[in-house]
């Protein structure tokens, strides 16, 4: 059975709590602070950390959200290594009870450092995202730097993808695990260095197996933290090399060799697999037009994949505006890419509200344009 995380009360794991909490409370000493991440963190030399960032904890609903009627839950991937997740389930009724729907293991933004799969942030956004695209969600509360730097989050990550791919050979009996699950429609998605875990996670699927034969059919990268030391397209190199990307890289990972060219965060860097080692039947990339990280995102779509942009809009604007046209029609993008039963061949072109879909078909290196309807933002064929 699984195991909640909760009382009855709804009172909180004092883990998640003291993991995420996003505003330190004011102390009567003065203490001295031994390193910050602006505007971030600050951590004490008396080994005390204070997030700077962040929302707060909320509870799961397990009697469905009011507002979206996504059911969620929280539960212990891992004892040892205290790996958690924050489950989301659609609305379930009398015609869709028994009804397999598509996994989505998904990875939370923060820099590595702050944020929660618990924080009111993303459990109003996965809420709102379950219930437009009818997925079931398992999204990872991975260790966070600097009590636990990186590979931690890594490391976490796999794991918790492994358990996913163990529920499928039903041994456990909870029906959050195995009622509605459809184990052959694993996907893996993000915002942010979530995009960063993804692009980690695909990789190492392509050198080891998953549990019990499943694979990962897609994964969704939106806005994705990739970096290196030299300056791309129009970005400034007095910028780059003073930016905050490459300060949280450093933070978050002090023992990494070769720094922001690690191929971790470097897909070109020295030593870089090829990325025809990623293990996934396809790859959406998202991008928006005033995203600091846009550029990096397109660099990556030149060396693969399928890209999404929206102009004019800015890092993750998606999670924190949830209502927009543009915030809906990235969710019924993503919901294209999850069900889709074609595959984009030949050579269509279409630019439409400033919407553009640009895919790289890498098994045979072809580049294709897909025109999408204005209303529903889906791919026309």
């Amino acid at each position: 059975m699984v195991d909640p995380i909760f009382c009855e009360q709804c009172t909180f794991h004092s883990s998640i709590f003291s993991l995420s909490q996003p505003k330190a409370a004011i102390t009567s000493t003065i203490k001295e602070v031994a390193t910050k991440l602006l505007p971030l963190i600050r951590v004490y030399k008396d080994g005390s950390v204070e997030r700077l960032e962040g929302t707060p904890i909320v509870p799961p609903s397990l009697d469905q959200d009011p507002e979206t009627r996504v059911s969620s839950n929280a539960i212990t991937i891992s004892e040892n290594t205290s790996i958690l997740a924050s489950l989301y389930l659609p609305k379930l009724t009398s015609h869709n009870q028994n009804q397999k729907f598509p996994i989505l293991v998904y990875f939370h933004g923060g820099g590595f450092c702050i944020e929660s799969a618990f924080s009111s942030l993303y459990h109003c956004y996965l809420s709102n995202l379950v219930s437009q695209i009818n997925v079931v969600v398992d999204s990872v509360e991975y260790r966070l730097a600097p009590e636990h730097p990186l590979p931690a989050a890594y490391e976490n990550c796999w794991a918790a993808l492994q358990w996913s791919s163990f529920q499928s050979a039903g041994t456990d009996k909870d029906p959050w695990l195995i009622n509605n699950n459809d184990f052959e429609r694993i996907f893996i998605g993000d915002d942010c260095v979530g995009g960063n875990i993804v692009h980690n996670i695909a990789m190492r699927a392509g050198v080891k197996s998953l549990p019990c034969g499943v694979k990962v059919l897609g994964a969704y990268l939106v806005h994705p933290y990739h970096w290196s030391s030299k300056p791309i397209g129009p970005e400034s190199k007095e910028v780059h090399e003073k930016s905050l990307p490459s300060f949280v890289w450093n933070f978050v990972y002090p023992s990494i060799t070769s720094g922001v060219d690690n191929p971790m965060i470097n897909p070109e860097g020295p030593g870089a697999p090829s990325l025809a080692g990623l293990r996934c039947d396809r790859l959406l990339m998202c991008v928006a037009g005033k995203d600091l990280l846009r550029d990096r995102g397109v660099w990556y779509v030149d060396m693969l994949i399928e890209l999404f942009e929206l102009e004019g809009e800015d890092h993750i604007f998606h999670i924190f505006n949830i209502e927009t046209e543009n915030a809906k029609g990235m969710a019924k993008r993503l919901a294209s890419f999850i069900f889709k039963l074609k595959k984009y061949f030949g050579t269509l072109e279409g630019m439409l509200l400033g919407t553009i879909i640009a895919s790289n078909n890498y098994h045979n290196g072809s580049r294709c344009f897909i025109k999408i309807c204005p209303t529903c933002f889906l791919p026309l064929f």
